[in-house]
């Protein structure tokens, strides 16, 4: 006979269940002599099943006649029936004598056919011939067989989904493939554990940076490593084959950190020593110039999609975060002790290629806005911008800050009422940016620090001029402004009868007072609850958010108690509550005011038994939040440059309910806040009625106010206009002023749906609410102004309900001398006239022809709620289905099947390509 086989335990298993029931001799078999060498170390003692029946098996590794005799003469002489003696031995079966061969199985050493074992370990009727001339196959297909078999565990389901009765080589090797690198499902990312997963070099690379998995394929046989890098090259592509080659130089770990350096060579502008300095980080493994590439470019795909799953609103997001920053803070290491350096300046994905970008965007900010907007693209195309977004939001602040600063700005402010529309409408946006940029860059780079700096003290001096020309005013109004005369402002104690009363007409509402709310706070409030789509914005005021003017001084005693009482008053909650309720019941309505106490339910309920039964009623109800004025007190923990509506204790879960109970609601402060950036602290000559105003005479950056709504200090008090003075001990932020911050009470109303705008009211979509140098958008050539609205009429039962204003809405005159705008020439086409012939119930062609010129206007990009908007703005009755309106209108502009206007952000955002919308409708520039 050959060399004897090394054979296994798995392997006389398979063999015992194709010989035994062919011989017939399942019940009866006591001896099986094999040909082959048993493994050592294998189990001698096991038990094999036969339907119902479990027969144990005993195994003997015999070299010699004498001792193949003796293991049977002594098997023969036990006392247990029924077990079977397998011998394996490389004695010739003429050798091993009659006698013993009289009592085996067959009468003969039985052969062991390997690839009658493969087929019978799969479950196949029969294999692909190729299997068995590829005895490496044949060897590591038995070897590497999972405990619970090729037929049950998920690395066989290549073989399972073939459907078929023969095991072909490529589901045997794609089997093995998914054995020996762990690729069924089991690694983080491949899948849910069940094996139907497609091969691909993600899954390469995955495999790639699991601990161990260099090791382990580094043990396989020579053989097999080249059978199964000769197929995935085959499969997959070079890609796998350099990877491979990788793990088999020690490079395994380092494979994907490699592959990003890699890049370089794809880089036309790559000098002759980089490319040398890229083939020494190679060494020792078979490449090409085009195998890198391909690899680079695999490695490079693999990392886009890993850095799409770290988005922090992906589940398990900083557990994939930190697999990508693995591989790319390595892949800095290695390029720089390859002295690649400047050659990975500018690469798409490396740390360090972000930091060169956003130095480099530092140095623009001292060119121009322009510059720097051209920089601060770079950086967002930078492929770790989302993991930095941190970083590049500061950056993105820094822009906008400096396009604010290159812009002029008014050198008078006429009134308070323009002073508080200019800091709802432009200057709250840059006291927000402002509190970003004074964070500084989270990565502590100096270059950026400096730039950062620069224009942070550039602001806050113009930001102070501003303050200093609103004080003026506001000095000169105290004197006789009152609820009678309000000299063209809103005033917090008029907040209650003319923004919340009307909302009162269509439902009752819930008037949540945030204690301390900035119009900084409150715009970024606003643009959250815009994104999240559950709310429609609306305004009395075409176009723009209302803001009231703070009681004197602009402390919660007066401004919060005059807020509630819609009155001039001074006082704590129980004033508040009193007069709350005695103000709705001057209209014939109940109210309930929930203070702090009042809000949190008890044991397993969010809110309180009675906070939930008033929103559930008729009644009109107010929920006092203060998380924010507490953080004037107490520094806040965590990020302290911006506010979302989960900061805010019991925001969401009361916004929740309102809605479940479909409530408008108003979101309103009694005063804003400045906050500690290194202020003084001046000695009153006169005591200190609290941390922002005092008694006695003014000072330098103070002033004198008095009149009606002085509600301290006898109806006369100092108060600062600077954000730096202060005159008790230092805390994370203060109120009380007269600063422009302090003094605006911001105003956001939300409607759950569109029949709940007052009549005569409009919705206010994102993009009007936001400033042209937030938005990146050309500076308007005159500001918008700012007027009271008058008194409103009631909406009566029979007007109809329209989508995004209610009631009629005249159009506007057109200007015969105006040039035709681009939308009515789409819609006076003969292309128009012939899409419209296959809408049953078309929009009307002025309320298509605004929409139009809205987007062509909005750069191609308008929310849906700017959308309809814009249609209603045209006069007409809008459709009440957003949705459906703007489905509505792809089908009229999306000529056969031509993207013209779209859809992106979930439905959010409504998108128009200008350039195809002029070509599909014959309509030139």
């Amino acid at each position: 006979m050959s060399t004897p086989p090394v054979i296994d335990r798995r392997v006389l298993e398979a063999l015992l269940d194709i010989e035994l029931p062919r011989r017939n001799a399942r019940d009866t078999a006591r001896l099986v002599v094999v040909h082959g060498r048993y493994r050592d170390g294998a189990p001698t003692e096991f038990s094999i099943r036969f339907g119902e029946r479990q027969r144990r098996v005993r195994v003997s590794d015999q070299t010699s006649v004498l001792g193949a005799v003796d293991a049977w003469e002594t098997h023969n002489s036990a006392t247990e029936p029924g077990a079977i003696l397998v011998i394996t031995t490389g004695v010739d079966d003429h050798d091993l004598g009659a006698d013993l061969r009289a009592h085996a199985l067959g009468r003969r050493a039985l052969s062991v056919d390997r690839a009658e074992i493969v087929k019978q370990r799969f479950g196949a009727a029969d294999l692909d011939p190729r299997i068995r001339q590829e005895p490496w196959l044949i060897d590591a297909l038995l070897e590497a067989e999972p405990s619970d078999g090729w037929r049950a565990h998920p690395a066989g389901a290549p073989w399972r989904r073939s459907g078929g009765s023969v095991l072909t080589r490529d589901a045997a090797v794609h089997a093995l493939v998914n054995a020996r690198l762990d690729l069924s499902g089991e690694l983080p990312g491949l899948g849910d554990g069940s094996g139907h997963r497609d091969l691909d070099v993600d899954s390469l690379l995955a495999w790639s940076r699991t601990p161990g998995a260099a090791v382990r394929y580094a043990g396989l046989a020579a053989g097999e490593r080249a059978g199964i890098a000769a197929w995935l090259r085959e499969k997959v592509g070079d890609a796998a084959a350099v990877l491979l080659a990788l793990v088999e130089a020690g490079k395994g770990e380092d494979a994907m950190a490699l592959g990003v350096v890699a890049a370089i060579l794809t880089d036309s502008a790559r000098t002759p020593e980089a490319a040398l300095a890229v083939g020494g980080l190679f060494a020792g493994v078979t490449h090409d110039t085009g195998e890198l590439g391909a690899f680079a470019s695999a490695v490079q795909g693999t990392l886009a999609r890993w850095i799409g799953e770290a988005g922090p609103e992906r589940r398990g997001h900083q557990a994939a975060r930190e697999r990508v920053m693995a591989v790319l803070d390595r892949a800095d290491e290695l390029a720089a002790d390859a002295g690649l350096g400047h050659a990975v300046a500018g690469h798409p994905f490396l740390p360090s290629g972000l930091g060169a970008r956003l130095r480099a965007f530092a140095a623009a900010l001292a060119e121009s806005p322009q510059a720097a907007g051209d920089a601060l693209n770079a950086v967002m195309d930078h492929r770790l911008a989302d993991l930095f977004a941190d970083r590049c939001g500061v950056a993105a602040m820094a822009a906008r800050l400096s396009r604010w600063l290159d812009a002029p700005g008014p050198a008078e402010i006429p009134s308070v009422g323009a002073g508080v529309a200019g800091q709802m409408r432009d200057w709250g946006w840059v006291d927000r940016a402002l509190n970003v940029l004074w964070g500084g860059d989270p990565g502590n780079d100096p270059v950026l620090g400096r730039a950062y700096r620069e224009i942070h003290e550039a602001a806050v001096s113009r930001r102070a001029a501003l303050d200093e020309i609103f004080a003026s005013r506001l000095r000169e109004w105290t004197t006789t402004a009152s609820a009678e005369a309000p000299g063209g402002a809103l005033l917090v104690e008029s907040v209650l009868d003319e923004l919340v009363r009307p909302l009162a007409r269509e439902a009752a509402p819930l008037v949540l007072v945030l204690d301390g709310m900035s119009a900084s706070v409150a715009a970024q409030l606003g643009e959250e609850l815009a994104r999240g789509g559950r709310w429609l914005e609306v305004s009395v005021t075409p176009g723009a958010r209302r803001g009231a003017v703070s009681m004197i001084p602009s402390v919660t005693r007066t401004s919060r108690a005059s807020l509630l009482c819609g009155a001039p008053a001074s006082g704590g909650q129980a004033a508040e509550s009193a007069g709350f309720s005695a103000f709705w019941k001057r209209r014939r309505m109940q109210a309930a005011v929930f203070h702090k106490a009042d809000i949190p339910g008890g044991p397993g309920q969010r809110l309180a038994r009675p906070l939930l039964d008033a929103l559930a009623g008729e009644a009109v109800v107010c929920a006092v939040l203060n998380t924010i004025d507490d953080a004037l007190d107490h520094d806040r923990e965590g990020d302290r440059t911006g506010w979302r509506t989960s900061d805010i204790t019991f925001l969401t879960d009361l916004l929740n309910a309102a809605r479940d109970y479909r409530r408008p609601v108003v979101l309103v402060s009694d005063h804003g806040h400045v906050l500690e950036r290194g202020g003084r602290e001046l000695t009153p000559g006169s005591d200190a009625g609290s941390v922002r105003w005092r008694t006695g005479e003014p000072g330098e950056g103070e002033i004198e106010l008095a009149g009606p709504r002085v509600l301290e200090g006898g109806g006369r008090v100092v108060v600062p206009w600077r954000e730096d003075i202060r005159y008790l001990p230092r805390r994370a932020g203060y109120h009380g002023g007269a600063s422009l911050a302090e003094m605006t009470v911001p105003v956001l109303v939300l409607v759950p749906s569109v029949d709940l705008v007052p009549q005569g009211w409009s919705i206010l979509p994102p993009e009007k609410t936001v400033p042209w140098w937030w938005a990146n958008q050309e500076a308007p050539d005159v500001l918008p102004e700012t007027t009271t609205p008058k008194s409103r009429t009631r909406r009566t039962s029979t007007q109809k309900e329209a989508l995004f204003t209610v009631g009629e809405v005249a159009p506007a005159a057109a200007d015969p001398a105006a040039p035709e705008t681009l939308g009515a020439r789409v819609t006076r086409s003969p292309v128009y006239a012939d899409q419209r012939k296959y809408l049953r119930k078309a929009p009307e062609s002025r309320q298509v022809a605004a929409v139009i010129d809205a987007l062509a206007d909005a750069g191609g990009r308008l929310s849906a709620a700017a959308v309809g908007a814009a249609a209603a703005s045209a006069g007409g009755r809008a459709p009440r289905n957003a949705d459906l309106f703007v489905t509505a209108l792809q089908r009229l502009l999306n000529v056969e099947g031509y993207p013209v206007l779209g859809l992106i952000d979930s439905g959010a955002t409504v998108t128009l390509e200008t350039a195809l919308l002029r070509e599909q409708f014959g309509v030139d520039r």
